[in-house]
């Protein structure tokens, strides 16, 4: 397996993206809502910075198409579904912890105090 390093540091779109397929199997507007919905509308993506993203993602080998679809009256045939790769769960994975000891150094210097103290 390649090494999930080489692809960091992520965008924050390409994270957003990640995230929203690590839990479950989305279309594009799926995902534009999972990533609207989680961050309180804090990130809101175009559908060209969006596709431009799962274009990307899709050649880096972090998603694929998706086979699994709803039923029928629950689907649209146009929509393409994508999942994330084993190794896109490796990159994301690997992102967060870069951004967790971002935030750790960030403390350290006491740039950033945590509530309780």
């Amino acid at each position: 397996m390649r090494d999930p390093a080489t692809l960091l540091p992520l965008t924050s779109v390409m994270f957003h993206v990640l995230l929203s397929l690590s839990d479950a199997d989305r279309h594009g507007y799926g995902m534009l809502k999972e990533i609207e919905e989680r961050t309180g509308g804090e990130v809101t993506l175009s559908t060209g910075t969006l596709y431009g993203v799962i274009k990307r993602a899709l050649a880096d080998g972090l998603i694929v198409e998706s086979r699994r679809r709803p039923r029928a009256s629950e689907d649209d045939e146009r929509r393409r579904y994508y999942r994330l790769t084993d190794f896109g769960r490796h990159v994301v994975d690997a992102e967060a912890r870069r951004l967790e000891q971002l935030v750790a150094n960030a403390r350290a210097k006491r740039i950033l105090v945590r509530l309780e103290e």
